[in-house]
């Protein structure tokens, strides 16, 4: 892939992400009459944090960074944004029904933004270079985020999802989510290791 065409590629994505999240944030900001009450709302939210380290990063792709297109930077991103939208295909899209320009912010955080950067990867990334350990290295990202967001659910009252809050369903149905979510996390990133050592092979023949 030309350097154009990867620079092109992550510039679509930065757009993505910036334009759902400045929209997030404006929305967000006229709801509860203020950019910092928007902005501490927002920031306990995965979803968010994802979607602006992904325009962050491909940002810098855009603008000519080669160390951000590391193997392992792009496929902790495309664990990642598959796992924000996984999760709201199969757990929010039902009880979540968005409208006017929600509806907007949520087709680019929750479905573009996490549809371009798997391909970035699947299509982009040098391959052949992910080690076993890396699915439980790009683990400690959501780790660390359960534990800020159950300590901001604690102390605030607000938990930003419904199958984290164990006012709703106890600690043992939070438990329970939290495990099966994991499991799927990890299956999907060694599932992600073969296909790199499968397609590294292939490019060296």
């Amino acid at each position: 892939m030309s350097e154009r065409r990867w620079r092109l590629w992550a510039a679509a994505i930065a757009t993505c992400g910036w334009s759902g999240l400045i929209l997030q944030v404006v929305l967000a900001a006229l709801r509860v009459h203020g950019l910092a009450p928007a902005l501490w709302r927002l920031s306990i939210f995965f979803t968010i944090l994802s979607n602006l380290t992904t325009a962050i990063v491909f940002t810098g792709i855009a603008l000519g960074s080669v160390k951000l297109r590391h193997p392992l930077v792009l496929a902790g991103l495309a664990m990642t944004m598959a796992l924000v939208g996984a999760v709201f295909e199969l757990m929010l899209r039902r009880i979540v029904h968005p409208t006017g320009w929600r509806l907007v912010t949520n087709a680019l955080l929750h479905d573009a933004v996490p549809l371009l950067t798997v391909a970035a990867w699947l299509f982009l990334a040098e391959k052949g270079k992910l080690r076993a350990r890396d699915p439980w290295l790009i683990a400690i990202f959501p780790i660390v985020y359960l534990g800020y967001a159950l300590i901001r659910g604690a102390t605030g009252g607000f938990y930003p999802y419904p199958f984290i809050d164990p006012g709703r369903i106890g600690w043992a149905g939070v438990s329970a989510y939290v495990v099966t979510i994991s499991a799927v996390f990890l299956l999907f990133g060694h599932l992600m290791v073969l296909l790199d050592r499968r397609l590294g092979r292939a490019s060296e023949k």
